[in-house]
């Protein structure tokens, strides 16, 4: 690495780390002011308010990342043109490429950064953060688990397992339930290939065998092609809070989707496409906006109040673009990948073509 390379990169380290902490800032009070009265009504300390914080930083930079690289970058080009320093290295016959480059490595750094968080330290602090928020303070414990490949919920009365689900349609596959007296004698058990519910009808199972206990202690077996039953609980209580997904590391969610993508449900691959996008949006974005420093520094001199505020509204307009394909990748309407990674490549490709063009 050389002297050029070095100092670069040390500008852009500092300049990240100041609007990192400048917007992780505003983020933390906001969020307090917003939360510390669920804490009181829910008779917990503000020491316990306080961990819920610190334990949330790190998601919190993780979200922040992205426009922050790009702010750091503005920053770093800016502040070369501010005092003469991007003239002097063009006149020394340093290209604008070559200025960019660092800038564009310290970025994608940053980003592998957070990628090793999000693997082995984002899981510990969001599953802290989402126990004292859902469970000490708004008092939900979640009763259902995922193990490779079924799912299990301990209901009212009883325990539910399944392997598939369709949230939209109320449709479970493989579907299993059973539940024990005050004995603790098996009082009915219920297997169907497909458990539907409906909200006027409620339980219908199809293709299975439902267990009943008989009054002299003995077992009915019946084997049935369709059956309605009457379970004490709802689907809407079966389904993981979707929270949990956060709490996954990178594998973790990884192999989550390639095992719902088996079963037909291509929701946990679209968690995965965006979370990780979302983290690598940071880089398109700072190839777009130092070509943006350089015109204006062509055109008005040394100038950051018209580079920085662009460059706010380009990160703004992709944001909103890249959310509302996740929004339509929801619905079903586009792929998951296609939906988290268009707007990367196409900030990507029209940053590299206004870099070759300033450099020219």
């Amino acid at each position: 690495m050389n002297i050029l390379d070095k100092y670069l990169l040390q500008q852009f380290g500092r300049n990240l780390v100041l609007v990192l902490a400048a917007f992780a800032a505003i983020y933390v009070l906001v969020d307090f002011f917003e939360r510390i009265d669920n804490f009181i009504d829910a008779g917990k300390s503000t020491s316990l308010a306080l961990r819920y914080l610190v334990l949330k930083v790190p998601s919190i930079v993780e979200q922040l990342m992205p426009v922050c690289i790009l702010l750091a970058g503005i920053l770093t080009l800016g502040l070369l043109s501010y005092n003469n320093e991007l003239i002097a290295l063009q006149a020394g016959g340093v290209s604008a490429i070559r200025v960019m480059a660092p800038i564009a490595a310290g970025g994608l750094l940053c980003t592998f950064v957070v990628l090793a968080a999000w693997q082995w330290l984002l899981p510990a602090t969001v599953s802290a953060n989402n126990r004292i928020w859902y469970e000490e303070v708004q008092h939900k414990v979640p009763q259902g688990i995922y193990r490779h490949p079924r799912f299990y919920y301990k209901g009212e009365k009883g325990f539910y397992t399944y392997m598939e689900y369709d949230p939209q349609e109320m449709r479970f596959g493989n579907f299993f339930y059973s539940a024990w007296d005050d004995e603790y004698h098996l009082a009915v058990s219920i297997y169907a290939k497909t458990a539907t519910w409906q909200q006027e009808k409620g339980w219908y199972f199809q293709e299975g065998q439902l267990k009943t206990r008989t009054a002299d202690g003995d077992y009915s077996v019946e084997m049935f092609a369709g059956v309605s039953y009457n379970l004490p609980d709802t689907p809407s209580e079966l389904f993981i809070p979707e929270y949990k997904d956060m709490e996954l590391s990178l594998a973790g969610l990884y192999r989550e989707a390639g095992a719902s993508m088996k079963r037909g449900d291509p929701a946990k691959l679209q968690v995965f496409h965006g979370r990780l996008s979302s983290i690598f949006l940071g880089l398109p974005l700072l190839l777009v906006g130092l070509p943006m420093v350089l015109l204006v520094h062509r055109k008005w001199g040394r100038d950051l109040s018209l580079a920085i505020p662009a460059s706010c509204v380009l990160a703004f307009l992709a944001w909103i673009s890249w959310g509302a394909l996740q929004s339509l990748a929801k619905a079903g309407y586009i792929h998951p990948a296609l939906a988290s990674w268009f707007i990367h490549f196409l900030v990507a490709g029209a940053g590299i073509y206004a870099i070759r063009k300033q450099a020219e």
